[in-house]
């Protein structure tokens, strides 16, 4: 485990064009209160790599004190460096998170950085696609484990806390599989529906005392667990043929929904499952 700390400096106020005019430093005070992650501290898994990373990148910038977990240590490292670089708080933890004594030392290891959470992240997923007749039980069991297992034992270690202290933001992040059959599901699309029906429980155990839980649905973006299909040109094209927008998604796509649903703005959202996704799921 590596801890990567700084100080940020006094970001310098940018240049204004010729008769513009500046935001009020109430209008600063009141998008601060409403957004700003100062004070907090963040956990997020899977968040070295895809729609983790740009939730990390997000959560760091809004003054969150980040601990990303995740396996391999290099990507690990450099995303602690690059976000060190820019000012933020950012440690990182590796971890196997495919079994539940994995999944526990990871947690225990988080909690040394910075402390017990406010904001926990589960972004850490695999997505195995055999055909449904060729489903066994081995990926079924690895997949359940990873997407589905790690989260509700994460949610089960800190949940509590938070709703202890009167606050605390869980953000699972699900997929168009949770609603549909789409590119061969199988269990990837299994364990998203399971997801989204355990943080639903988790809004109704938890939210009376102060911890929101919700979901973010991405469609199709272009991160290496989508490898697969994204090395294909006619598919990529084709997907976002199926966006309302035109393109598919990319990691920084999340930025605002996760910074939204992590801050005191979303404090009356909860059990949510809030599409990021271009249009695809209504065109």
């Amino acid at each position: 485990m590596v801890v990567m700390t700084t100080h940020p400096t006094p970001p310098t106020e940018p240049t204004q064009p010729s008769g513009a005019t500046t935001p009020s430093r109430s209008a600063r005070a009141y998008l601060c209160e409403l957004f700003s992650l100062e004070g907090r501290v963040a956990i997020v898994t899977g968040g070295s790599s895809g729609i983790g990373r740009g939730i990390t990148d997000a959560l760091a910038l809004a003054g969150a004190s980040v601990v990303v977990v995740a396996r391999g240590e290099a990507r690990l490292a450099a995303t602690a460096e690059e976000l060190t670089a820019l000012g933020c708080r950012v440690g990182w933890v590796g971890a196997d998170l495919s079994t539940r004594e994995g999944v526990r030392t990871a947690a225990e290891r988080a909690v040394e950085v910075f402390g017990e959470p406010d904001i926990l992240v589960n972004s850490a997923g695999i997505n195995l696609r055999p055909p449904m007749d060729e489903l066994g039980e081995d990926v079924w069991d690895a997949t359940m484990a990873v997407n589905l297992e790690a989260p509700f034992l994460l949610g089960q270690r800190f949940g509590p806390k938070m709703a202890e202290r009167g606050y605390g933001r869980i953000i699972h992040i699900s997929s168009q599989q949770a609603h549909r059959a789409f590119v061969h599901s199988g269990a990837y699309g299994a364990s998203k529906g399971g997801l989204e029906a355990l943080a639903r429980s988790q809004a109704e155990a938890w939210s009376p005392r102060g911890v929101t839980c919700n979901l973010l649905v991405p469609g199709f973006v272009m991160t290496p667990l989508n490898a697969r299909l994204s090395s294909d040109p006619e598919k990529v094209a084709a997907l976002a043929a199926r966006t309302m927008i035109g393109r598919n998604g990319l990691a920084e796509d999340f930025a605002g929904a996760a910074v939204f649903l992590a801050s005191a703005a979303s404090a009356y959202v909860t059990g949510q499952s809030l599409f990021v996704d271009g249009g695809l799921s209504v065109h």
